[in-house]
């Protein structure tokens, strides 16, 4: 088991490292970029592990649709999630994304049947509570923005309700290398959409140019993809090795460890209002898992 505790921790550090990157380069790559090269970098890598390490995973998934329909619902998450991070500090954005264990546990009644319990209820209540203290709707300064993250994990949740359902019998890199081709696929149309379509001028995360491609722009791709590969490949690793309980309860360690680079990177520092808020996600997305 602790080998699964330390490969989650590993995970969640380089995923948290690869987000703090992303909003770090916000400002240089436009989304649709990131997408297409990341995963163009991450596919070789997946399909060369397949050849030797599982070669008769590979094959057509046997759920076509519904492995591309989980795709496409994560790449919508990830264009969500990514969108607010120029906007929210990253410890904001990261403890909003993490109520998706109540999510997941409100739309396993709803969906699959499941019961939820008396402290499920409390968890769902205290993780709401957590969120407004974050969002703080009735603040005169409130942020849009902040909504972007919530209805990220909404999309996650949903996902990961279909794979249970749908795709429990995908081999999991099959299932990622579906998604990183998704990637590029979503990534290359919108980037003609906007090329055709597009008129003024050209800016931001979602709407700018592709901007030309020189070592630095290269190593913090390679750099991305590396984060995307072990945040996919350690993700399953983790949950074959352990019970999901507890590999749930380390992953929340993301929240830490968005806190800590918010810090060091881009010297953001939670309020106490906000701490408190991220304080009662983190204890209720424990109390969801052990529910």
């Amino acid at each position: 088991m602790s080998f699964a505790v330390g490969t989650i921790v590993f995970t969640v550090l380089a995923l948290s490292l690869g987000d703090a990157l992303i909003k770090f380069t916000s400002n240089t790559f436009v989304i649709w970029q990131l997408f297409v090269v990341r995963s163009a970098i991450a596919i070789p890598l997946l399909y060369s592990y397949l050849v030797v390490k599982a070669p008769s995973a590979l094959q057509w998934p046997s759920k076509f649709l519904w492995t591309a329909a989980r795709s496409l619902i994560l790449v919508a998450m990830w264009i969500s999630y990514y969108l607010s991070l120029p906007h929210l500090q990253l410890s904001v954005a990261a403890a909003t994304y993490y109520t998706l264990p109540i999510f997941i546990t409100l739309f396993s009644a709803a969906i699959i049947g499941d019961k939820i319990s008396r402290l499920g209820w409390i968890a769902v209540f205290l993780g709401f509570l957590g969120v407004l203290l974050i969002l703080r709707p009735n603040a005169g300064d409130f942020n849009w923005f902040a909504i972007l993250p919530l209805f990220s994990a909404i999309l996650y949740a949903s996902a990961m309700i279909l794979t249970r359902t749908k795709c429990r019998a995908e081999h999991p890199i099959i299932l990622s290398l579906a998604l990183n081709i998704t990637f590029v696929a979503v990534g290359s149309i919108a980037a003609i959409l906007i090329e055709i379509f597009a008129s003024g001028t050209r800016e931001g995360f979602l709407l700018a140019a592709w901007v030309e491609m020189g070592q630095t722009q290269w190593v913090a791709m390679a750099l991305l993809a590396i984060s995307i590969l072990i945040g996919s490949v350690g993700t399953a690793i983790a949950y074959q090795n352990a019970p999901p309980a507890v590999i749930g309860t380390f992953d929340f360690a993301y929240v830490g460890f968005a806190v800590l680079w918010g810090i060091v990177f881009f010297t953001e520092i939670p309020d106490g209002v906000s701490i408190l808020g991220m304080m009662l996600i983190v204890v209720a997305g424990i109390m969801s898992l052990r529910k």
